[in-house]
Parts: structure tokens; C-alpha cells; sequence
């Protein structure tokens, strides 16, 4: 009878051990901080120079940005069920090789990376939302008809001087402003139908080809401002100065015009932005600020990429759901689309004229909240240890009890 009684009791407080040893493996890494069941990690500015111990395999969100990550290639492959990645302002010259397929959202601006590859991207078939923002980058190859689901693509402030050709053909925004482009080939945006805004400011644009804008019948705004138009050559700009009165979208910055709006919506009011809840937007439309909710804030001085350019700031918000910030705008303005880590802008310059977009490319930001930041880790870190030593203390009492019945 004592044998009978015994094996059910011990199969019972081994399962009662394995239970309590699975928690203790799926706690939070020290370094970073967890929510959601640990499915949740932020683990950036931590000066990290490689992953941190301790990261779950089924979680959902990763933030590494603002740490000194040189290198993320095959690292980040066994996380199949990850759905929002940040990896902005490390040491990565490269895109990371064998991301999970998974993925909704990828944030990697200010890096060193100088390219783009064709396999970097050929299996993110539920991409949304792609920033590659403050790179180096001069050239990106897409295949065609890949990443079907990407609506948001950010590649402002790099180095490109050609606009990118194949692009994903369902993209809806597309930001390559404070680059040096000089030219966009023929057809390179005929397969981009649903594109509503475009930013092409602060470039290098004298003129266009002819009906390089003519299959974009989705515009809603583009942005030209800060561009050498060369308005004495009629015959090279005449397509373009058409295009501007007679397109429906919105256009900012008129090239060889005085008024700085126009397009038929001229009168309109500008598109709504995102901000604490999705997307990332102008700061001129909203004029938000870089601290908007409760949300912990992080950032590093971005210069700017070209000798005119007027440097604005941006700030990495990390709010909680429950904490976010409805977006500005009306009903009828739907969000681009929902992000994790969404940027915010905020200008902080003296710029004048209350259309003029800035940049979207994260920046500065204050000391204090880098200081509460800091409050938050240490009492994360603090309460993780409690909770590992109640753990602990559970198995060894369990272990104890498990002892005293086999010897019965």
C-alpha cells in the first residue's frame, strides 16, 4: 500500500518542481525590463555588446535599440514567434541575416548599414512596417512581388541618389527625404498604387521625367520642399510644374512657386500622423512632444545629413498599450498602422512655415527621463531577485517534502 501511495505523491511533486524550475528559466533577463509574461522585452540602453541571457523563445516584442550591438546575424532566428523587433542606434553594418519570418514590424535606423540585399527581406511575407532610417545605405534591391503586407517604408537619411526601383507594390508611405537624390527612372513608381504619402524633401532634385508621378492615383501628400529646382529650364521642369496644379494630393513645398502649398487639396487640412499608438510622422503636423504619455523615453544626438538642413529631434516612445496617446486627426484619417515602438517628432528648430515637414529619424532626448529610466531598471532588477529567491526557496521545500515521502 505505502508503494501505491508513493508514486502518484512523487510523480506529483516532480510535476510540481518542473512547473516551478519553467518559471525560473522564463524570467526576465537581469539587464532588461518584461511585461506580458515575459513576452515583452525591453532591453535597450544597456551598452549591450551582445544578446542578454535568459530571452524566452516565444516572445512577441524585442527592443535592443541604443546599445552597441555589432553584429545580429542568425542570433535572432529561434524567435519564431516574434511580431515587433527594434534594433535602431547600434554598431550594425549589416542587415541581420535569418530574421524570424514572423515579423509585423522591423526598427533599425541609425546604424552603419550601407545595403540592403534582395535575400535580406524575400521571406518577410507578413511585414508591415520597415525603418531603416539614418543608415549609410546607397542601394536596396527588392524582388519583385515580395513582402506583400509592407504598407510603411522609411529610408530617409541615407545616401541613396537614385529613387529605389521595385518597390513593394502595396506600400501606402514611403520616406526618402535628407537623401541626395537626383532622379527618379522611368516606371520606378508605376507599380505603386496605394501610395498616399510620399516625402522627397531636402534632396537634390533639379527636375523629373516626365509622368513620373502620373500612376500614383492613391496620393494624398508628397513633399518637395528643399530641392535646387532649376526653374529657368522650361522644357526639363515643364511635366512637373503641370503636375503640381492639376494632382488632387496635396503638395508642400511648389517647385519655382512663392506659396509653399499646392495641388488641388491645397486648402485641405493636412494628413493626420501618428504618434504615441502607430507609424511614424511629421512633427510640424501635430507639433507633439518628444515626451508624449508616460512612456520611458530614450535617444543620442542624430546629426543632420545635409549642410542645409535644419536638425530636428525625435524620441523612441515605449509605451504601454493602456498608457498610449490617441493619434492626431479625425475618424475619416486612418492610422498608417500600429507599431510597438512608434517614433515621435518633435521640432526644434525656428522653422517658420507651419506645413514644413522635418524628419523622421529618431534624435535627442532629456536627461531626466534617462535618470527615471534608470530608477525603473534598478527596481525591475531588484524585484527580479526577490522573485528568484522565493523560487527557489519553493523547490527546495518541495525537494525536502519529496525526500521525507520516499523514505516513508
Amino acid at each position: 500500500y505505502s508503494t501505491m501511495l508513493r508514486s502518484p505523491v512523487l510523480e506529483l511533486a516532480c510535476l510540481l518542481v518542473l512547473l516551478l524550475m519553467g518559471e525560473v528559466l522564463s524570467i526576465c533577463p537581469q539587464t532588461c525590463l518584461c511585461s506580458r509574461s515575459h513576452r515583452e522585452v525591453d532591453c535597450s540602453g544597456r551598452n549591450l555588446s551582445e544578446l542578454p541571457d535568459g530571452l524566452q523563445h516565444n516572445i512577441h516584442t524585442l527592443n535592443l535599440s541604443y546599445n552597441s550591438l555589432v553584429e545580429l546575424h542568425y542570433l535572432l532566428t529561434r524567435f519564431a514567434h516574434l511580431r515587433t523587433l527594434d534594433i535602431s542606434y547600434n554598431l550594425l553594418t549589416d542587415f541581420p541575416a535569418s530574421l524570424p519570418r514572423a515579423l509585423w514590424e522591423i526598427y533599425a535606423s541609425g546604424n552603419g548599414m550601407r545595403l540592403l540585399d534582395k535575400n535580406d527581406t524575400a521571406y518577410h511575407w507578413n511585414l508591415k512596417a520597415l525603418d531603416l532610417s539614418g543608415n549609410q545605405l546607397e542601394r536596396v534591391v527588392f524582388i519583385n512581388n515580395t513582402l506583400p503586407n509592407l504598407r510603411s517604408l522609411n529610408l530617409s537619411g541615407n545616401k541613396f541618389w537614385t529613387v529605389p526601383t521595385n518597390m513593394p507594390s502595396n506600400l501606402q508611405t514611403v520616406d526618402l527625404s535628407n537623401n541626395y537624390l537626383v532622379q527618379i527612372l522611368p516606371a520606378t513608381l508605376d507599380r505603386l498604387p496605394d501610395l498616399a504619402y510620399f516625402y522627397l524633401h531636402n534632396n537634390r532634385f533639379s527636375s523629373v521625367s516626365d509622368r513620373a508621378f502620373s500612376k500614383l492615383s492613391g496620393l494624398k501628400l508628397i513633399t518637395l520642399n528643399d530641392n535646387p529646382w532649376v526653374c529657368e529650364e522650361e522644357q526639363n521642369i515643364s511635366y512637373l510644374l503641370s503636375w503640381v496644379k492639376q494632382t488632387p494630393a496635396r503638395v508642400i513645398g511648389c517647385p519655382c512657386y512663392t506659396r509653399h502649398v499646392c495641388g488641388r487639396a491645397q486648402g485641405d487640412k493636412p494628413p493626420a500622423r501618428l504618434t504615441t499608438n502607430g507609424g511614424w510622422h511629421f512633427a510640424s503636423y501635430t507639433q507633439s512632444s518628444a515626451t508624449v504619455g508616460s512612456g520611458r523615453v530614450y535617444g543620442r544626438p542624430m546629426p543632420a545629413v545635409t549642410e542645409s538642413y535644419a536638425s530636428k529631434s525625435a524620441a523612441v516612445l515605449l509605451n504601454p498599450p493602456s498608457n498610449r496617446t490617441s493619434w492626431h486627426g479625425s475618424a475619416a484619417d486612418p492610422p498608417v498602422l500600429k507599431i510597438r515602438f512608434p517614433l515621435t517628432s518633435t521640432a526644434l528648430s525656428t522653422v517658420k512655415t507651419s506645413d514644413l515637414p522635418t524628419s523622421t529619424t529618431p534624435s535627442s532626448t532629456t536627461s531626466t527621463a534617462r535618470k527615471t529610466a534608470s530608477v525603473i531598471r534598478s527596481t525591475s532588477t531588484s524585484m527580479g531577485s526577490t522573485a528568484n529567491a522565493l523560487r527557489a526557496a519553493a523547490i527546495n521545500l518541495l525537494l525536502s517534502t519529496l525526500a521525507m515521502m520516499t523514505s516513508i
